[in-house]
């Protein structure tokens, strides 16, 4: 059975599907993690809890995670150039709203559809570039891959906090929504240009009904990096979500904090390159292990530190935050069959997306009843939970 066959989404120009789903992945992400940087500021402007704060970010990743399922099995059926595009346009317009929104219930609701609309992203560009390279260095390209998603977590919170010193907060989130606009549009022309992500024809579906199930080569491993990837996702929302508002505890301004989410994205960015290095010499389990105890080090530390020792650690919080998943994302597609990747992808990301919306609501609960050091601690604690599963893995 040829490529062609094989796939409704052949892939002539690896490079050129690289690049174009890093770049959706780059806007996606970006818009993902600014949400830090307005939560303090709504905070204060809206007179929410910790708790509300943390249903805020839950309304945008619940509504991410619990479509991420939903869209890869959509995809076997329209493709996923479309469902990029709408997705990519119905976060412009969530952003756009957003900029009109009166109070917590309307921030919620539109975050809901932002988020809704997000939920495309992971599972449909990782299949995208997981077929384009399974003659080549998939894990590689996975890899870069999953590194542009930091890219855009750094540019898009660190240019809007420099902004905010010039225009308001509800002027940012509409040039955001407009940005989203013109950058679906532009997906939905690029992919249709490279033939990437076109309607299945009725061969394709009955070639791809031929993998019965979800594909799932070791159903022990893909559950072991499965629960690893919750718990992992839960404390890095919960951490990102609850460190600004350390930082403004310490006496940071809103701009301090802009810079310090920048740093700590720009540690995650390295920390993608880092420990896919790490996974080719000490191998998944090693690498997994050495990120999650750094990760708990480097939180125990910076919540005993000044603000100029923090923001000298953060980069390192980055690199370990981000280097476990960095290390699970790519391991994925080894563990699955390639005709059912948008779904298995799916399937993984809305546990590990669910997770991060779920995290900061309940950590939200326990900062209002003690305090958000003691939540940080908490996290700590929690993320080196992950030692014992890497047993499961057999990577």
């Amino acid at each position: 059975m040829s490529e062609l066959a094989r796939h409704p989404s052949p892939a002539p120009r690896p490079r050129a599907t690289l690049a174009t789903c890093g770049a959706t992945h780059i806007l996606h992400d970006g818009y993902s993690n600014l949400l830090y940087l307005l939560l303090p500021i709504w905070a204060q402007e809206f007179q929410l809890s910790l708790f509300q704060v943390g249903l805020l970010k839950a309304a945008y990743s619940g509504a991410m995670g619990l479509f991420q399922l939903p869209a890869g099995l959509l995809a076997e059926r329209v493709g996923e150039r479309i469902l990029l595009g709408i997705g990519t346009a119905l976060v412009g317009l969530g952003f756009l709203a957003l900029g009109f929104a009166s109070g917590f219930a309307a921030l919620v609701a539109l975050l809901a559809v932002a988020g809704f609309g997000s939920c495309v992203q992971h599972p449909l560009s990782s299949a995208l570039v997981s077929r384009a390279y399974e003659s080549g260095k998939r894990r590689a390209a996975l890899g870069i891959y999953n590194f542009s998603g930091d890219l855009g977590k750094i540019a898009l919170p660190g240019l809007v906090g420099l902004a905010l010193a010039a225009i308001t907060w509800r002027q940012a989130a509409w040039a955001c929504g407009i940005l989203g606009l013109v950058s679906a549009l532009s997906i939905i022309l690029v992919l249709q240009r490279l033939d990437l992500g076109r309607r299945p024809t009725a061969e394709d579906a009955a070639n791809m009904a031929a993998t019965s199930g979800w594909g799932i080569r070791d159903k022990a491993g893909f559950r072991a990096i499965t629960m690893i990837g919750i718990i992992d996702n839960g404390a890095r929302a919960a951490v990102l979500t609850f460190l600004p508002f350390l930082l403004v505890g310490k006496g940071a301004s809103v701009q301090t904090v802009g810079l310090a989410l920048s740093l700590i994205f720009a540690g995650g960015a390295f920390g993608k390159f880092l420990c896919g290095v790490l996974a080719e010499r000490l191998g998944i389990v090693r690498t997994i292990i050495v990120t999650e105890l750094l990760t708990a080090a480097a939180i125990g530390v910076i919540l005993v530190s000044p603000v100029i020792t923090t923001m000298i650690l953060l980069p390192v919080l980055g690199v370990a935050l981000n280097g476990t998943s960095s290390v699970l994302y790519g391991s994925v597609a080894d563990l699955v069959e390639s005709e059912r990747l948008a779904r298995a992808f799916g399937l993984f990301y809305s546990f590990g997306i669910g997770a991060s919306a779920v995290s900061p609501a309940l950590y939200g609960i326990l900062s209002d009843a003690s305090s958000v050091s003691m939540t940080l601690a908490v996290i700590a604690a929690m993320v080196l939970t992950t030692i014992p599963l890497t047993r499961f893995l057999r990577l």
